[in-house]
């Protein structure tokens, strides 16, 4: 049977995609940062044989040498999904800090990866809709060909660090691949604003990933009196982030490829009207059925062909994400 490793078991993406790799039948290895992170995860699949889950534990994704060992494996693994990424929430050098921890994390795997894991045929690596933006000049149409022009210089501005992690980071992945001729291939998950349902054994209102604490807020009415500006207007459901994930090593021709996954434009109000549509007792918490509207409407345009044509997804509406993940945040006391 094949075999993968999927780093970062226990993020909000990764937390999808091992229901999807077990669905689709393959042998799964996740990592995770602590030994109670593990025993969640295999408590939460309690009907699945150990031998089809289990974990390995690398505190910190960062260090020298991190995945040496987790790599190593008998049967071997065939694949690597890594959506792992530093953790931490004091920023004051973006460098030591920030810049290099990210790159170093995706490096790291690589080097490990080549040493020591020659059967492995592909990484797909989570990049993000971050590492094509160009928050200062858009482009008239976004596609995998766009690139985030942010220099190391502006990386020193706190305000541009997390874009430019994930734009210096996915590059040193395609750069390793060009220089080192590894035996894999690699591609790269791009999405922006991930929206969908919590992962109710990992998650508490209080620790939910970033982009569904605007659902959140919505949820326990803290922008009943007006909402928030929505920042970036493009969001995804986790669940298709997920699937392209594998899909992405299920598909022979996604090697070497970029995915910009997106399913388009949405607002904050579009998010406050929706639940609206599809939880209507919590209408005393929604701000105004008339409040404004921000989404812009001369925006870019999007290109996410690709996603559909080689990876076969297809998209969510923004109804369906928003009464999903609305739920899943009621179940843990919304």
């Amino acid at each position: 049977m094949v075999k993968v490793l999927l780093t970062g078991g226990s993020g909000f993406i990764a937390a999808h995609i091992v229901d999807i790799l077990l669905q689709h039948g393959f042998d799964t290895v996740v990592t995770v940062r602590s030994e109670e992170k593990g025993k969640r995860i295999l408590d939460a699949h309690p009907d699945t044989p150990k031998e089809k889950l289990s974990y390995v534990v690398v505190e910190d994704v960062a260090k020298d040498g991190a995945f040496d060992e987790a790599v190593k494996s008998n049967p071997p693994f065939t694949y690597v999904l890594h959506t792992a990424s530093p953790f931490h929430f004091n920023v004051a050098d973006p460098r030591k800090d920030f810049l290099d921890p990210a790159i170093n994390g995706t490096t790291g795997i690589l080097k490990a990866i080549k040493a020591y894991a020659p059967t492995v045929k592909r990484v797909v690596i989570t990049s993000s809709f971050a590492a094509i933006v160009n928050p200062k000049k858009h482009p008239k149409l976004y596609s995998e060909k766009n690139w985030n022009p942010v220099t190391w210089d502006e990386a020193m501005d706190h305000s541009n660090v997390y874009r430019a992690s994930k734009t210096f980071a996915e590059k040193a992945a395609w750069d390793f691949v060009e220089n080192e001729k590894p035996n894999f291939d690699i591609a790269t998950i791009n999405p922006p604003l991930v929206l969908g349902p919590i992962v109710h054994y990992l998650n508490s209102l209080e620790a939910i990933n970033t982009s569904n604490q605007r659902m959140r807020d919505l949820v326990q009415g803290k922008m009943k009196d007006g909402l928030t500006p929505t920042g970036t207007f493009l969001w995804v459901d986790v669940r298709d982030v997920a699937l392209a994930h594998v899909r992405a090593i299920e598909v022979s021709e996604a090697g070497g490829q970029r995915f910009f996954v997106t399913a388009g434009f949405y607002s904050n109000k579009a998010l406050a009207d929706n639940i609206r549509e599809t939880h209507p007792d919590l209408e005393s918490k929604l701000p105004p059925k008339d409040s404004p509207d921000d989404l812009p409407s001369d925006i870019y345009g999007i290109d996410n062909s690709r996603s559909k044509e080689v990876l076969g997804l297809k998209y969510r509406s923004l109804k369906e994400t928003v009464s999903d993940t609305v739920t899943s945040l009621q179940a843990v006391g919304a």
